[in-house]
């Protein structure tokens, strides 16, 4: 398997100026390549490629020693690839028909990463026997220290440093990392992920759940909706570009932050636990970005320019629960942990999961009239909704796990 171990960097301040420069140079170099495309496209008609880019930076490097010239090369190797797949990106999405979304300039603060190669450019662990600390080496930087908090394992690749508000961090990218399988449970579950619960398992697990299956939500985002909103009315009442609008932006970032990572922290808790005590996960296959889309606008067909009432207001609250929740982030990390853990996770089509009844399998609408509570109008079963949604989930899981061993 391949797999990524996020730490915290530890720099002098030298070593941080020296790294914010490292990122202001990558980016005045992503922009330039962008121009290049931009005008060699619109004056004559001609694409360029990144081989052709990365053919220039020996030039470049050698005519700009004390700027380009004092960064590793196959870093900036690695800003130009960055820039080609955000391209391919683009010419994709123009032959599907999608929003192509051209690829834009990269302002301050909106270039945070660059990205190195393990052994040209960045050596991880070049103090191996130092005895109580972590050094990644960075070519124009130097030995700076880690904050190792877990063993990397497998065989290191790519070392990606990032700028996250005033931290630094070194993503470290590993291949032939080995799946350590967890002993067998004997167990399978299915798991619905809710509004107003986090999640519901089909069965309780103990630590996990609370004795009906459900996962509690934290709810971080609404917790630190107050603080938010005063920070928001601070900053707005600020001068652009003033040093006051600086500081209550970076205060805005750091709430965010904060509750990104008290998002992360619980969705690694909650997965991990599942993952331990059961064999078999059957999750719904949600699509996110559809759920958090607004509806179209209803033109008025007898008014010109007036939109008839469409329920935009109120799904806007609704989309805050799958984006202020991280379910994307959630399933993500559960679906790591379960091949690292060589658990089996199924996901499956979520369509009428919390309407049809688990004992005769009647699906209506009529059956769920409420958030909470299911009943069914053909055979008088009742029941919690949630729970019924993760029992036909965990049905519907093992029919497919079946199917595909037959």
């Amino acid at each position: 398997m391949r797999r990524s171990f996020k730490f915290l960097l530890r720099p002098t301040v030298k070593q941080q100026i020296m790294l914010t420069a490292m990122l202001d140079d990558h980016r005045a170099l992503y922009n330039a390549a962008l121009q290049e495309r931009r005008e060699a496209y619109h004056r004559a008609k001609i694409s360029i490629r990144y081989g052709d880019q990365s053919a220039q930076l020996k030039e470049i490097r050698t005519d700009d020693p004390a700027g380009q010239g004092r960064w590793s090369f196959t870093s900036q190797q690695q800003t130009l690839r960055r820039l080609n797949k955000a391209f391919e990106a683009f010419f994709r999405r123009v032959k599907a028909g999608q929003t192509p979304g051209y690829p834009r300039f990269k302002g301050r603060g909106w270039f945070d990463t660059v990205t190195f190669v393990e052994g040209d450019g960045a050596k991880w662990d070049c103090q191996p026997r130092h005895p109580s600390a972590t050094f990644v080496k960075l070519h124009g930087i130097g030995q700076v220290r880690v904050h190792q908090h877990r063993p990397v394992r497998g065989r290191v690749k790519q070392v990606e440093v990032k700028r996250e508000g005033s931290r630094w961090y070194v993503v470290v990218s590993c291949d032939d990392v080995p799946a350590v399988p967890l002993p067998a449970t004997g167990r399978e579950i299915g798991v619905d992920m809710g509004v107003v619960h986090f999640a519901t398992a089909s069965e309780p697990i103990a630590g996990v759940t609370d004795e009906h299956g459900h996962i509690p939500n934290p709810r971080y985002l609404k917790t630190a909706e107050q603080e938010l909103a005063a920070a928001q009315r601070a900053y707005a009442g600020t001068k652009r570009g003033s040093k006051r609008r600086r500081k209550a932006a970076q205060k805005i970032g750091r709430l965010h932050r904060a509750v990104a990572r008290q998002r992360s922290d619980h969705a690694h808790k909650t997965a991990l636990a599942l993952v331990r005590s059961v064999d078999m996960i059957a999750v719904e296959d949600l699509r996110i970005a559809n759920m958090t889309k607004s509806p179209k606008a209803k033109p008025d067909p007898e008014q010109a320019g007036v939109f008839l009432a469409n329920g935009a207001a109120a799904k806007a609250g609704l989309n805050n629960e799958p984006s202020g929740r991280g379910l994307g982030v959630f399933l993500g990390i559960l679906a790591h942990k379960a091949e690292s853990a060589g658990r089996e996770l199924i996901p499956v089509n979520p369509a009428n999961t919390s309407r049809t009844c688990p004992q005769c399998g009647h699906a209506s609408g009529d059956n769920r009239k409420v958030q909470a509570d299911f009943a069914c109008v053909a055979c008088g079963c009742t029941a919690n909704a949630d729970v019924v949604g993760a029992s036909n989930i965990k049905r519907a899981g093992l029919v497919l796990r079946d199917a595909s061993a037959a």
